[in-house]
């Protein structure tokens, strides 16, 4: 039975002293500014707000989970998490099951700030970030866009000190605990018409109705204590909305079974650590997870509750450092690769070699030290493989293919990554690692843009030292196969400047190149900056059979042979090395 459970000033204040908390199964707070500022545009206007589910706990039962407290400022770097709450005190409280992004929106538009990432300002950058918070035009009370009749937006302090005759912006959070009349005797002091004055009067007093005098909540209260039955009727309540990830409701009970680490708290700090490394990743909490389970042998990898029991989670957290660091090494391998979270493409990848380096207990040392150089080389290829063919490796049946990588390295990885065996177990399972002539066909002209095309240029071209932020550049520059350009150099048919634009794009015209050497080149002419890096004609020929290049056209006239030319022999060391079975 739904019950009737207030204003939404009722609700804030039972957020602020901690009446209504969080329950580790709820997910991170997801929402843009503009979801938020489309709630309050949907409150305004009167539109149903939606019921909450709520778990009622005694306090007998309060220690048995782990508890978080609701967003307030929210920084997109410094502040994505919900912070830990230590409850005290005998009362009994209520999580929130269904609601928390309605709630969190409510928490942070009426009481708190939204900080975002500025366009064109360096993540690591102090003002990179500015603290914005809700503000209502009040000049404003009809149609505004997208079906919204008022104009809530985040501001900063200064954007919104910017008052004009069609813009009076009024701080959201003041309506809170300043008086109405208080408010609206405010406007006797600005500069209004009287017909302004009267949409800014009627639009503060509808705010402060719908605030504080207007019972919007309500809410379906469970009081049962059994975490089993929570977690089936938070899967029901979210299974029609926003994707909810079973790691999110697992992850709630290795809160609730580990006895010396906070569960949540660890794997959120891993996931940062690792998406650090290197150029950076994109790791989530999914992938860490499953690690887990991968690297603890349990069970079939899969989120299923079975895996989570209570002596499977206390086996987690006791080979939890050792996970972390075979995590660790194993991204930091990928980043010596050249791989980071735009290239690499896909990410469970990562998990049998993370598993090997487990096993065998390595450290730190099997990145720099040369008795492992072979082995690191067979991991490479095999990696690069599976990438190239990510759609059919690490797409349906992953579970399985990951059960059975992890028996194959278990029984023959004690002193190698075992090449053989997995390739042939991945074979027996339709997902060969062995390239037919149509792939092939297909790969010799991957574009600029495809997350694939830096693993085949590595795989092409493996004599470099990845972890020194390597690039893909064009040989010709892009910024020659404009149309001006090409009439300019003397190509006039329009078929053949559309050609020649998609060619240039194409991996016969792209080579890895070093950061610092790409903003080098710029828009030179190959031959013209091939000179100039490589004076000496003998080396200049070495580098260039190097980067499969035979001849090299002084004008831009030469390119489609050129291209051609190149294609066939990129064509052919495809085809000596990926249609070779790896050993």
């Amino acid at each position: 039975m739904y019950q009737a459970g207030g204003t939404i000033k009722d609700l804030l204040t039972k957020v602020e002293q901690h009446d209504y908390i969080l329950p580790a199964i709820q997910r991170e707070f997801v929402w843009k500014p503009e979801q938020i500022c489309q709630l309050f545009d949907s409150l305004l206007q009167g539109y149903p707000f939606g019921t909450f589910l709520f778990w009622k706990i005694k306090s007998t039962h309060q220690r048995e989970y782990q508890f978080y407290d609701f967003m307030r400022h929210y920084h997109q770097r410094d502040r994505v998490h919900c912070e830990k709450l230590d409850l005290i005190g005998e009362q009994d409280r209520v999580a929130v099951l269904d609601g928390q992004q309605r709630m969190t929106a409510l928490n942070i538009g009426l009481r708190g700030s939204y900080s975002w990432k500025t366009q064109g300002k360096w993540w690591s950058s102090p003002d990179a970030f500015i603290e914005r918070r809700l503000y209502l035009n009040l000049l404003v009370a009809g149609e505004v866009e997208g079906g919204a009749r008022y104009d809530f937006r985040f501001l900063s302090e200064e954007e919104a000190a910017r008052q004009d005759h069609e813009h009076h912006w009024f701080l959201v959070s003041r309506i809170m605990a300043i008086d109405i009349d208080e408010l609206t005797d405010e406007l006797d002091d600005i500069e209004l018409d009287k017909e302004s004055r009267k949409i800014a009067r009627n639009t503060l007093r509808l705010l402060h109705r719908t605030i504080h005098l207007q019972d919007k909540i309500s809410y379906y209260e469970e009081s049962e204590q059994s975490l089993e039955k929570v977690l089936n009727i938070f899967i029901r309540m979210n299974s029609g909305g926003t994707a909810l990830s079973y790691s999110d409701l697992l992850l709630s009970i290795a809160v609730a079974q580990w006895s010396k680490l906070d569960a949540r708290e660890e794997i959120h700090k891993l996931v940062d650590e690792l998406n650090q490394i290197g150029d950076g990743f994109n790791f989530s909490k999914d992938l860490v997870l499953k690690a887990g389970l991968m690297l603890c042998d349990i069970g079939s990898v899969g989120f299923k509750v079975e895996n989570f029991s209570k002596e499977n989670m206390a086996k987690l957290e006791e080979n939890w450092e050792p996970i972390r660091k075979a995590l660790q090494l194993a991204v930091n391998l990928l980043a010596s690769f050249g791989f980071n979270g735009y290239n690499l493409g896909a990410d469970s990848a990562l998990l049998p070699i993370a598993y090997y380096l487990f096993r065998r207990e390595l450290g730190d040392s099997y990145l720099t030290r040369s008795e492992y150089a072979a082995d690191k080389q067979d991991l490479r290829g095999w990696l690069i493989r599976s990438v190239l063919k990510q759609s059919g490796i690490w797409g349906s049946g992953l579970d399985t293919l990951l059960t059975t990588l992890r028996s194959k390295i278990k029984e023959h990885g004690q002193h190698g990554f075992p090449l053989t065996e997995i390739n042939t177990a991945m074979t027996e399972r339709g997902k060969s690692l062995r390239f037919e002539e149509e792939e092939l066909q297909t790969l010799v002209e991957l574009d600029y843009g495809n997350r694939r095309t830096f693993a085949l240029l590595s795989l092409l071209f493996p004599g470099h030292d990845f972890s020194r932020h390597f690039h893909v550049d064009h040989i010709f520059p892009k910024g020659r196969f404009t149309r001006a350009q090409l009439k300019k150099a003397g190509i006039s048919d329009e078929g053949q400047i559309d050609e020649w634009c998609q060619m240039a794009n194409c991996l016969p015209n792209l080579q890895l190149l070093e950061g610092s050497l790409n903003n080098e080149k710029r828009e030179k002419l190959p031959h013209e900056w091939y000179a100039m890096m490589w004076p000496d004609p003998a080396a200049r020929a070495n580098h260039l059979q190097l980067q499969a290049i035979h001849t090299l056209p002084e004008s831009l006239l030469g390119f489609a042979e050129f291209y051609q030319e190149r294609r066939e022999t990129l064509l052919g060391r495809l085809r000596h090395v990926l249609q070779t079975p790896q050993v």
